[in-house]
């Protein structure tokens, strides 16, 4: 089957690229630039942006199913440019499944799209918890709009799902584990809250595998077709625990300082007042929305993913750390995490 990947150069991108060539796939990539690990992997490569509706169709052209994992990420930016990826990109990548007459398509969400201040989430599926409202930030607001489309989208010839992985990570993260490492080192990391709220994360292999259960699964008129589902390690952790297993497996200082809800939420605001009025480069050091993720419980319930599509974790947190910490260990030393 020829499978395209929108996305494919980043860290879930190239764990489906792979697992998708070595289950006999064609696969072709979608990305803004070119990727020479894609390349040895035998990906095709198609560059171009998803804000562009004739980059997307052309790059659909012939494939027969979609993972639509590309997007813009992250607690800060214009919300144009996030409306721009998630928003229109994601519709030109259902327009796309349109014109070519494309049958599947798997879509990468998040949690997300649930958020709502400090309401915690705990062992609730996707089916028990609504969209959130009032988003303070446009990644989380224009996920949500993305997912909706694509979700409505799924109809006699058009089989749809989305998944929400939480907070991935593992070998080859360029993401979260560098940011965390980067301020443990420079002594700016703390916990919000007591860091005892429960955490759901999702190991690389994990949220890839949740990935391919659902492409199996999906057709038209299948259980999973048109829903959203929750996916995790399944296994909730601590906030404070969570972060130091992470930086433990960087070798990097563990974190023991706190900082209060109420305080992290005042520095969301001053920051983001500052990186708006002057601005000032890169994301802030702290948001209202990052405050209110990290001092809050989130954890899911996987029944639904396993019930409908056969989702069971292969990888457990302790393994998942093991192998964390032997691919850093590994890796040359300007790239070791652990070096100073």
């Amino acid at each position: 089957m020829k499978i395209l990947v929108t996305g494919g150069g980043g860290f879930l991108g190239q764990a489906l690229c792979r697992g998708l060539v070595a289950r006999g796939h064609q696969v072709i990539s979608f990305n803004r630039g070119h990727y020479p690990v894609l390349a040895e992997l035998g990906v095709g490569q198609v560059q171009g942006d998803l804000a562009d509706a004739h980059a997307v169709t052309h790059a659909a052209d012939g494939v027969d199913a979609i993972f639509h994992n590309a997007a813009k990420a992250g607690a800060w930016g214009r919300r144009a440019s996030y409306y721009a990826a998630n928003v229109v990109g994601t519709q030109n990548v259902l327009d796309a499944c349109r014109t070519h007459d494309v049958g599947k398509l798997v879509y990468t969400s998040t949690p997300s799209v649930t958020h709502r201040a400090t309401h915690p989430v705990e062992g609730a599926s996707a089916d028990q918890v609504p969209y959130g409202e009032n988003f303070q930030a446009p990644y989380a607001e224009t996920k949500t709009i993305a997912e909706r489309a694509v979700l409505a989208a799924n109809d006699t010839s058009l089989a749809t799902v989305a998944l929400r992985p939480r907070l991935i990570w593992g070998p080859g993260d360029q993401q979260i584990l560098p940011r965390l490492v980067s301020r443990s080192r420079a002594g700016r990391l703390r916990i919000v809250g007591d860091g005892l709220n429960l955490v759901d994360t999702t190991y690389i292999d994990n949220a890839a595998q949740a990935h391919f259960d659902a492409f199996e699964h999906l057709a038209v008129g299948a259980a999973c077709a048109g829903r959203a589902y929750f996916i995790s390690n399944g296994e909730p952790k601590p906030m404070g625990e969570l972060l130091n297993a992470l930086l433990a497996a960087a070798a990097a200082p563990r974190v023991d300082k706190h900082v209060s809800f109420k305080a992290a939420y005042r520095i969301g605001v001053a920051c983001e007042a500052l990186w708006t009025v002057l601005p000032l480069k890169g994301e802030p050091p702290m948001t209202r929305f990052l405050a209110e993720q990290l001092s809050t419980a989130h954890w899911y319930d996987m029944g639904p993913a396993h019930r409908d599509f056969g989702y069971v974790p292969r990888v457990d947190f302790n393994e998942g750390i093991t192998r964390l910490k032997q691919s850093l260990a590994a890796s040359s030393p300007e790239h070791n995490l652990g070096a100073g």
